[in-house]
């Protein structure tokens, strides 16, 4: 059986975690406040789920997923993180995180800045346009016409791989836009970052129509 880590029990990381679990995944999350804060959480979600550290759940997992913000300073635990795929849930909010002067400048994506503070692992952009609640109910069967598309982005074509595989499996289609350095195509403020229903035709003729914000 497949192990996902979960670090960040948010709103995305806990539906990612109840989406896993009903595709009989198991999943070791993590929060920042520490494993015995997590107890209601984890008795919803059954015996498919446990609790840990951060460096645990990194450990734990055949892949993981990092449902935090990113940190100018790594605040990850890249070594349990190595030779790893790791599915990148972020979105740069400046409201939220500050503003970062590579990615205002254009010059780099925070999901770039995030494989460089992962060297050893194969980072993927994924869920960071659809709204947490919709992740366990907007999925349709494979071949449906409206189901819903998004997008993923990666440096490695295996992280695109499972990232894709883990949508179709969740309900959703894929539609990459590679490497990491286009991710900025669905970030915030993009015709791609509506949070809202796009079929795979609607989210490959917005990718289409981002125009870079700085730089």
């Amino acid at each position: 059986m497949t192990t996902i880590g979960i670090i960040g029990a948010g709103e995305v990381g806990s539906q990612i975690a109840r989406a896993a679990i009903a595709h009989g995944y198991q999943v070791v999350i993590a929060n920042s406040r520490g494993p015995e804060t997590l107890d209601d959480l984890i008795a919803e979600l059954g015996p498919l789920a446990r609790a840990a550290t951060a460096k645990d759940a990194a450990l734990a997992g055949d892949f993981v997923v990092v449902a935090v913000p990113l940190k100018m300073a790594n605040n990850m635990p890249a070594d349990e993180l190595a030779n790893k795929i790791v599915i990148d849930t972020n979105n740069y909010m400046i409201w939220r995180d500050g503003n970062y002067p590579l990615i205002d400048a254009g010059l780099k994506t925070e999901h770039e800045l995030r494989q460089e503070q992962l060297p050893r692992s194969k980072v993927v952009k994924a869920f960071t346009t659809i709204q947490a609640p919709r992740i366990t109910t907007w999925g349709k069967p494979t071949g449906a016409p409206d189901r819903t598309a998004l997008g993923v982005s990666s440096n490695f074509p295996e992280a695109v791989a499972l990232a894709t595989r883990l949508y179709d499996q969740f309900g959703f289609d894929a539609v990459e836009h590679s490497p990491l350095s286009e991710s900025w195509r669905n970030g915030p403020g993009q015709p791609a970052w509506k949070q809202e229903h796009q079929t795979r035709s609607e989210l490959v003729a917005n990718l289409a129509k981002a125009r870079p914000i700085a730089g």
